[in-house]
């Protein structure tokens, strides 16, 4: 996109706050990387390296009420959503002071109270719970938008055209999106679809579809706010296609061996941080000093959090019923 038209519809403060969050999830799952290869983490760790932009991006472009039903490689909207890295460290390392309070240890995390869904491993599973919140919000007359999505493989399930398929004949608020990393697991995409491009399963729903890069935070946004205006409006929704691809394994104990290393090393130069920052110093909004300001203060906020999470007390035993049951008024 024209950086003239990227200047003129973003603000430069909100660019800037995007850049320091694209750094911010960067280097929060690099610090969870390196807890797992410690021994630290138990369980899987699934990142977004390299893919930072598409929830970055989306998540910036949502207003306070509107809601989140995220897909595992969304480290960025949690950030943005008021999720600080010593509750992210914390839940990865099953501490009290963790969104789940010390019953999970890793990414499954979510809090109604930031408008943020929990979800589990089946990834288009969140599709139809997005469905339903949208069909809740136009019920009750609200002016709310559900932003939800997917990977390329998640695509293919039967809950993501049940909820696609939905949504369209109801024209429910509600923006579904595709993180097309190139992968389903060691699955290449032309192995899971007949179809060159994701985004044309929209068609066959009656739904507006849009291809955007991945790898460009400015551009992800744009295309977010547009899709969420027409959602409010109620013009329906629309089926987002965020080209990227996966710089790491599927989780941190896959080593990707499957993926051609010319393939990453083409992508390697189209890294969401070093577009940013391409884009920062364009419009003048950016150097060099500014970049390493930001990097600074994102280390030193990891490294708070880190030791934060660490001080975080473990969960008794008792405690891990809490939350997970309904009780009745007789059973108190």
């Amino acid at each position: 996109m024209d950086v003239a038209v990227i200047a003129k519809e973003i603000k430069r403060d909100d660019l800037r706050q995007m850049y320091y969050y694209l750094r911010l999830t960067r280097a929060v799952e690099d610090r969870i990387t390196a807890l797992y290869r410690q021994g630290r983490i138990v369980g899987g760790v699934y990142t977004s390296y390299g893919m930072e932009a598409i929830a970055v991006g989306y998540a910036s472009a949502l207003e306070h009420d509107d809601v989140i039903a995220p897909f595992h490689r969304d480290m960025g909207a949690f950030l943005i959503r008021g999720f600080t890295p010593g509750e992210v460290l914390a839940q990865y390392l099953g501490k009290r002071a963790g969104p789940s309070k010390g019953k999970d240890g890793n990414v499954h995390m979510g809090d109604l109270r930031r408008g943020v869904f929990g979800f589990v491993s089946h990834l288009a599973d969140n599709l139809p719970v997005a469905a339903g919140a949208a069909l809740a919000f136009k019920m009750r007359g609200e002016s709310r938008v559900v932003f939800t999505g997917t990977g390329d493989g998640g695509s293919s399930r039967g809950d993501f055209h049940e909820a696609m398929n939905f949504a369209a004949v109801r024209k429910l608020p509600v923006v579904f999106f595709c993180n097309n990393n190139q992968y389903a697991y060691s699955t290449p995409l032309r192995l899971q679809m007949a179809i060159p491009n994701v985004v044309d399963r929209a068609k066959a729903y009656g739904m507006p579809g849009e291809t955007v890069d991945g790898n460009d935070v400015a551009v992800v946004y744009l295309a977010a706010k547009h899709a969420i205006a027409k959602a409010r409006t109620g013009e329906g929704p629309t089926f987002l296609e965020f080209k990227t691809m996966r710089m790491h394994g599927h989780s941190e104990h896959d080593p990707a061996k499957y993926v051609p290393r010319e393939l990453l090393e083409e992508w390697k130069k189209k890294d969401p941080i070093l577009k940013a920052e391409q884009l920062l110093k364009q419009l003048g909004y950016g150097e060099e000093a500014y970049f390493h300001e930001v990097a600074d203060r994102v280390k030193k906020e990891v490294e708070a959090g880190v030791e934060f999470a660490e001080q975080s007390p473990l969960p008794e035993g008792p405690e891990v019923l809490e939350g997970v049951f309904a009780m009745s008024a007789e059973s108190h």
